[in-house]
């Protein structure tokens, strides 16, 4: 929860500042979000790499585990797809391109920044940083109505790293390889499907 309200502090004073005209020229380069963003890929590469442990939940897994990435992807393009016939400003895809974020804001909303406009990276920001707060603070109310695996689910790519506490809390130890593989899955999947669907756009 106060990673979350950090980042949105960020983003409320990076919308002030800019609108003071108090920033430096060289911040406004448009090319600063696509620098941004290959560092980004670069250090989730080094963390995926480097993480050691990750050969042991491999082996730990049962084939059924491949399921719950699939589940969200389909949830979350699925759900985006539906919800955009009640926006009329968002095509399907675009929505969908939203979705596909699996709550990794940081890294969906400049792909989507990039790719299809401010706007609607910001739409792709707020969506999936509201889903993350929505995942910490309704943790205990999702396993007790829909089961241990909601958290994971609900927290998409988050769910192996911001939202993995509130999993192993409320879900149990146990869950932490599950949440682990789906977010790295999703995680993957995020740079490979944002882009692939925003092509038919």
């Amino acid at each position: 929860m106060k990673s979350s309200l950090i980042i949105l502090s960020f983003f409320a004073a990076g919308i002030l500042f800019s609108m003071t005209n108090i920033l430096p020229e060289w911040l406004l380069n448009k090319n600063l979000s696509s620098y941004a963003l290959y560092l980004l890929m670069l250090i989730v590469g080094v963390g995926v790499g480097s993480d050691r442990a990750i050969v042991g939940i491999v082996r730990q897994m049962n084939v059924r585990i491949i399921l719950v990435p699939l589940v969200v992807v389909l949830g979350s393009l699925g759900g985006a797809g539906l919800l955009s016939y009640f926006i009329y400003q968002i095509s399907v895809q675009e929505a969908m391109a939203v979705g596909a974020g699996f709550g990794y804001y940081s890294l969906s909303a400049v792909l989507i920044a990039g790719l299809k406009g401010q706007e609607l990276g910001v739409v792709a920001l707020l969506a999936n940083i509201i889903r993350e707060v929505i995942t910490l603070v309704m943790a205990p109310f999702l396993v007790r109505f829909f089961g241990k695996l909601a958290i994971i689910v609900s927290g998409g790519a988050t769910a192996m790293d911001t939202t993995l506490p509130v999993v192993v809390k409320f879900s149990g130890k146990e869950m932490a390889v599950v949440a682990i593989f789906s977010g790295i899955v999703l995680s993957l999947l995020v740079p490979v499907l944002v882009p692939f669907i925003l092509s038919f756009a």
